[in-house]
């Protein structure tokens, strides 16, 4: 199979943006108006994520929720953002989110490499390519339907509408 070279070079973009996140999510956040500890309204204002999702993610535990301490909020370490922008990142390279709980899971197991990673990286990359192919194909025979309707008249013969009742597209 022929992969263009421009396709080749977006995948490789796309495989480094997610090394990239990788590496992001793994420092910690030194200043940079990240404080010790966090109230979940500051750590979604820091995220940019609504407090509710910062909840969702603790709910599909790839976000833990810290213990109340002497007072009734809880306070969320630096590190919460850390692992809420790698979530951020690595969905925003189509990972979902079972997914990304194995790529953190892969991350704390000690052994892990980048090879691993990177097969990772590799799958969800030809995952987007068959996914690009189903849509051309899509848009191509959409295309040949607009192409056989002149638009004008009544339903009774619309080849578009035929096509679907056919179960064909």
């Amino acid at each position: 199979m022929h992969v263009c070279p421009e396709w080749q070079a977006f995948c490789a973009a796309e495989i480094a943006g997610l090394v990239s996140v990788l590496q992001y999510g793994s420092r910690l956040f030194q200043g940079g108006g990240v404080s010790d500890v966090m109230t979940i309204g500051q750590v979604a204002d820091e995220t940019g994520v609504g407090v509710e999702t910062v909840r969702f993610y603790q709910r599909m535990g790839l976000v833990e929720e810290p213990r109340r301490e002497g007072t009734k909020r809880r306070r969320y370490p630096p590190e919460t953002v850390a692992r809420i922008r790698f979530i951020r990142g690595a969905q925003n390279l189509g990972f979902s989110l079972k997914e990304i709980g194995e790529l953190l899971e892969l991350r704390t197991s000690p052994g892990t490499t980048k090879a691993e990673i990177k097969a990772q990286a590799e799958a969800k990359a030809a995952e987007i390519e068959q996914k690009m192919r189903d849509l051309q194909r899509m848009r191509d025979t959409l295309m040949k339907l607009i192409g056989a309707c002149d638009g004008a008249g009544t339903l009774d013969d619309c080849p578009i509408l035929e096509a679907f009742d056919r179960g064909t597209g």
